[in-house]
Parts: structure tokens; C-alpha cells; sequence
């Protein structure tokens, strides 16, 4: 069993050659960590990914929204308890480390990286399409590259640029999505000046088949459509280690994931929903919130959400190079990684770390435009399930770190998980339930995406064993 270091201004790191450097630093201000927790649960995915909820479970993937968002709010509860009682860039992967072993650190820490780095290649090509809508002249693969060169040039400058960057960006899709509450919600009760929407109303909820017009079943199925936008609602407590206290920014993201998913995720859905009949084919061909924003006479509503949607691609770009490099330096310093994967600049800036997580996204875009129907379709699917992996092992580490913060260090259980343990066994076996129920979708390629996920999860789990034995063989020669 492995401690793992308390952060509080800097993670001790070994500096690079020739440079002075101690480690991460606490470069995050208070306001980058709000507006990162804030941002952080809202993902390119809930706007381009919601149209096909709506299109399978009609208005009752409010309730798949709510099963999903109830699950993460329950993993970000012990997430936060182990993080605030010990904050460090590693966030669960450390956690894992310690309650459940080196192979269940190394395995979900490696899972991770290559999710995010995967990530990065998907939202660089995302991105590049808009901007290539815009201003034709640039190729798409261009701009590819220019947007990864330029915010891997952020992340490489300093932890305070990528805060900064992230404050900004969050701030727009924060602002977008309550503008469009407040305006939808105007509208479907029927109070918005100079607005008449005939099809907005809450009969929309129950008309044109009912409130589950395909069946309790779709509210399932639904699930498996939105779970994956949730992913990131994690970082604050992996960037809280570069806060000045890590402690206070753990505590608070944790205790404010509750209203962020309800507003952000069930107050917009609900607005799209009760602006427009779920079956209208708009949904379908413009998306849900270009919809939505057509049918109250908006003037380029395409236009005006492919600017917000490109914002959150940048978001996600930004926080994706952050997370997967933050992740490659912990495994560095936990020695599961190179060790040049754990030092860092004399700004506290994990170069090395940066630049191979940057290096396996430009090959993935290029996979993405050479191969896009072979191995970038391996690569997206065998990483589609890992938020339902990290999720499962945050259940299961937080169950045995409650035991050991208890009987180590009783006062740093400041954010405890409600009903204990019984909560942390019903997240983990919906999440067991939900990757189950996945083997059984063919027509979503649920089935195809966790067989694949779970081939690359044993590949990583074997040489994590592997790994473990030669370092305990290589102790004990070295004892003799």
C-alpha cells in the first residue's frame, strides 16, 4: 500500500534539467476553480449529443437525465471525500493507488489519459469543421493543427494560462445555456416580448404520445445516449491540487455538482422539450437547441450555437490537455509513467507530460482523417466506456479509504458521503446495471463500445499485474 503525498501550495516534483523546478504550483485562482467546476459539466456533448436522446425517449429523457445526473452528483460526494482529505493531481487514480492497489491506480490512471487524449483528436476535428464553415480557405485539417498548437502552447506556458483560458470559455457556455433557460422558459409559458411560439407549452411534455412516447424501456436507452456527457464533471478535483486551497476548492465543487447538473442539464432539456413536440424532425436536422432557438424566430440561431459549441470544443481541447497531462504526471511521480512524465519547468509546468499527451492526440487526428472508419473508430469506442470504469472505481476505492482516513487522519473527513456505505454500493451497482445493459444494445453500439473498452481495460490491467510483480521481485532481490 502506497501513501500518497498532501498537497497544499505545491506538489513536490523533480525539477528538469538545468531548470528550477519544485513541482506543481498553485497557480488557480479561486475564480478559475469556480468557473472550472462550473464549465466542467458542461461538455460539447450535451449540444450536439442531446437531439438523439430527445429522438429516443421523448420527453422522458428528462428522467435518463436525472438517473445519470443523480449518479454523478453520488460519485462526486465521494470523490470529494477522498479529494478534500487528500487533494492531489491524481485525484481517484491516487485514490485507487492507495485503498485498492498499484494495479488499480496504474490501470484507471492509464484508462484515463488514453480517454482524454482520444478526447482530444474527436473535439480538435469538431472544432476544425466549424471554423472551416467560416473561413473555407483553411483546410479542416489546418485548423486542427492550429487549434491544438495553440492551446497546447497555453497549457505549456503556465497553469494560470490554462485558468485563465478555462474561465473564459466556461464563462460563455455558463452565460449561453442560463440565457437560454431564462428566454426558453419565457417562452414556453408564454410571457417572452415580441415572441409567439404556437408550438411552445408544457403540453409538449404530455402530447404526441405521452410522457414516455416509446416506452419505460427508451428511459434506459436514453441513459446509455447521455451518460457519456457527464465526463468531466471530475477535473476540479484533479486541478484543485494547483489551487491555493485545495481543500476549500474540493468542498466546494462537490457541494454545488447538485444545482450545476439541475440547472445546466435539466433546465435547458427541459426547455427544449416544452418549446418543441419531441418528435419534430427540426430536432433531428438542426439539433435540439438550434431548434429550439429557431422556433422562437431568432435570427442565425445555427450561427449563434456554432459559436457556442465551438466554445465548448475549446473548453473541452483545453481541459482535456490539462486533465490527460495532470494524470501523466501523477503516474510519473507514483513511477507507473517515465520518470520524466513528473518534473516540471520552473513555472510548475509538467512539460514532458504535456507534450506526449499533445503528441498521441495529433496522431490521433491524424488517424481521424486517414483512417476514419478503422482505427479512430477502434480508438473512440475502446475509450467510450472508461467514464463508467472511473466511475466504478471511485465506488470502490472510497469504500476502503473511508476506513483508512478514519483510523489515519479522522479530522480530514470534512465532506463525508451521505448514507455510507450503503449509497456507494447502490452508484456502484447501477453503474455494474448500465454497462450490462449495454451488452444488450446493438442499434446505439453500446455492445461494441464496452466489449472494445474492456479489451483495451484487461491489456492495461495485465501489464499493470506484470509491472507489479517485477517491482516487488526486483524489492526483495534488492533486500537480499
Amino acid at each position: 500500500m502506497t501513501s500518497q503525498p498532501t498537497l497544499t501550495k505545491a506538489e513536490d516534483g523533480p525539477g528538469e534539467p538545468g531548470e528550477h523546478g519544485s513541482g506543481l504550483q498553485a497557480g488557480l485562482k479561486n475564480r478559475h476553480l469556480s468557473m472550472i467546476a462550473i464549465g466542467g459539466v458542461i461538455g460539447a456533448g450535451l449540444f450536439v449529443g442531446s437531439s438523439s436522446g430527445i429522438a429516443t425517449a421523448g420527453p422522458g429523457i428528462l428522467l435518463s437525465y436525472a438517473l445519470v445526473g443523480t449518479l454523478v452528483v453520488l460519485v462526486m460526494r465521494m470523490l470529494g471525500e477522498m479529494s478534500v482529505a487528500n487533494p492531489t493531481s491524481g485525484s481517484f487514480s491516487a485514490h485507487a493507488d492507495r485503498a485498492l492497489g498499484p494495479w488499480a491506480g496504474f490501470s484507471i490512471g492509464w484508462l484515463y489519459w488514453f480517454f482524454w487524449v482520444v478526447v482530444l483528436a474527436v473535439e480538435a476535428t469538431a472544432g476544425a469543421k466549424i471554423l472551416e464553415g467560416w473561413i473555407p480557405a483553411v483546410p479542416q485539417w489546418g485548423w486542427a493543427l492550429i487549434v491544438m498548437v495553440v492551446l497546447t502552447a497555453t497549457n505549456l506556458a503556465s497553469v494560470g494560462s490554462y485558468g485563465e483560458f478555462e474561465f473564459w470559455f466556461a464563462g460563455i457556455k455558463v452565460v449561453a445555456i442560463a440565457a437560454f433557460i431564462v428566454v426558453g422558459g419565457l417562452a414556453v409559458f408564454g410571457v417572452l416580448p415580441g415572441v409567439d411560439s404556437e408550438q411552445a407549452g408544457l403540453a409538449n411534455l404530455t402530447e404526441h404520445g405521452g410522457f414516455l412516447p416509446n416506452g419505460a424501456g427508451a428511459i434506459l436507452t436514453g441513459v446509455l445516449l447521455v451518460v457519456f456527457s457527464f465526463m468531466g464533471s471530475e477535473i476540479p478535483t484533479l486541478a484543485a491540487g494547483e489551487s491555493e486551497d485545495p481543500q476549500r476548492a474540493v468542498t466546494k465543487a462537490t457541494n454545488s455538482i447538485i444545482w450545476r447538473i439541475a440547472v445546466f442539464y435539466l433546465g435547458s432539456i427541459f426547455v427544449v422539450v416544452a418549446l418543441l413536440p419531441w418528435d419534430s424532425q427540426s430536432i433531428v436536422d438542426r439539433g435540439s437547441y438550434v431548434a429550439a432557438l429557431d422556433s422562437l424566430g431568432i435570427a442565425n440561431a445555427g450561427q449563434i450555437m456554432n459559436f457556442i459549441v465551438l466554445t465548448s470544443v475549446l473548453s473541452c481541447l483545453n481541459s482535456g490537455l490539462y486533465t490527460a497531462s495532470r494524470m501523466a504526471f501523477s503516474l510519473g511521480q507514483r513511477g507507473d509513467a517515465p520518470g520524466a512524465f513528473a518534473r516540471t519547468t520552473a513555472r510548475g509546468v509538467p512539460r514532458t507530460a504535456i507534450l506526449a499527451s499533445v503528441v498521441f492526440g495529433f496522431v490521433a487526428v491524424f488517424f481521424n482523417y486517414e483512417f476514419p472508419d478503422s482505427v479512430f473508430l477502434f480508438l473512440v469506442n475502446s475509450s467510450g466506456a472508461v467514464a463508467l470504469f472511473v466511475w466504478l472505481v471511485i465506488c470502490f476505492s472510497q469504500l476502503r479509504m473511508r476506513k483508512i482516513i478514519q483510523a489515519e487522519a479522522p479530522e480530514k473527513l470534512v465532506v463525508r458521503m451521505w448514507l455510507f456505505p450503503y449509497l456507494t454500493w447502490a452508484a456502484a451497482a447501477v453503474i455494474v446495471f448500465v454497462l450490462g445493459y449495454m451488452l444488450t444494445d446493438t442499434e446505439h453500439n453500446g455492445r461494441t463500445t464496452v466489449l472494445l473498452s474492456l479489451l483495451v481495460a484487461a491489456l492495461v490491467l495485465v501489464v499493470a499485474v506484470v509491472k507489479q510483480k517485477v517491482t516487488a521481485r526486483t524489492a526483495l532481490v534488492g533486500k537480499d
